[in-house]
C-alpha cells in the first residue's frame, strides 16, 4: 500500500522527467521542488471583537489540519487603534505530507469551487520562484459549514519552491495541476 500524497507521486512520476528535460538539468538535485506553504489570514477587525480571531483561528485549523500560530503587532499605529502585542491574525507553515495533501485538496476540490475562476495570474511570482495568492473567502474549502461561519475573512497562500527562477517555478506548477491563466496565444 502507497502511503505517499497523490500529488508527491505526481511529482516524482511527472513533474521530475518533465522538468529534466526542459531544462536540461545534469543531477536530479538541481530539480526544483516545493519546499513549504505559508497560510495567512489577517483580523484586523479583532482589536474590537476577540471573538473573530477564535473563529478565525478554528477556520485555519480545519482548513490546514494543523494548529495555528497567533501573529502580534509588530509596533503600534494609533490611526487603527492599535497596540504593540495586540492579536492582528493567524498563520500556519505546512510541510511535506501535510504540504502535499493541502494542495491536492486546493487544485481539485476548493479552486474549483469559486465561482466565475479563469485561473491564477502567471504575474504573482516574486522573483525568486515562490507564488503568492489569496481566497477571498475561507467558505470555498470544503472543511468549513457556512452555517458556522461568522464572518468571510480571506486567505493569503505563499507556496514556497527551492526554483531559482520564476520560469522554473511556474513550469512546476503547471505540470502539478496548478490552474494558471491562458495567455492570448494559448487560447488560441
Amino acid at each position: 500500500m502507497n502511503n505517499q500524497p497523490r500529488l508527491k507521486t505526481t511529482y516524482k512520476e511527472t513533474a521530475c522527467p518533465y522538468l529534466m528535460d526542459k531544462f536540461k538539468y545534469k543531477s536530479v538535485m538541481q530539480l526544483p521542488k516545493i519546499s513549504k506553504v505559508k497560510l495567512n489570514m489577517g483580523m484586523g477587525e479583532s482589536i474590537k471583537d476577540s471573538k473573530l480571531l477564535d473563529a478565525a483561528v478554528q477556520e485555519l485549523t480545519l482548513i490546514s489540519g494543523q494548529k495555528p500560530t497567533i501573529s502580534k503587532a509588530k509596533k503600534s499605529v494609533s490611526n487603527f487603534k492599535l497596540r504593540k502585542g495586540m492579536n492582528i491574525g493567524t498563520h500556519t507553515t505546512l510541510r511535506s505530507k501535510i504540504m502535499y495533501e493541502f494542495l491536492d485538496r486546493l487544485i481539485t476540490v476548493s479552486i474549483p469551487r469559486v465561482r466565475d475562476f479563469q485561473g491564477f495570474p502567471r504575474e504573482s511570482f516574486d522573483g525568486r520562484g515562490n507564488y503568492n495568492f489569496g481566497v477571498k473567502e475561507q467558505t470555498v474549502f470544503p472543511e468549513i459549514k457556512f452555517d458556522n461561519v461568522i464572518r468571510v475573512n480571506g486567505l493569503n497562500i505563499t507556496i514556497v519552491t527551492t526554483a531559482k527562477t520564476d520560469e522554473e517555478a511556474f513550469e512546476l506548477l503547471k505540470v502539478m495541476g496548478f490552474p494558471f491563466k491562458k495567455t492570448k496565444i494559448e487560447e488560441e
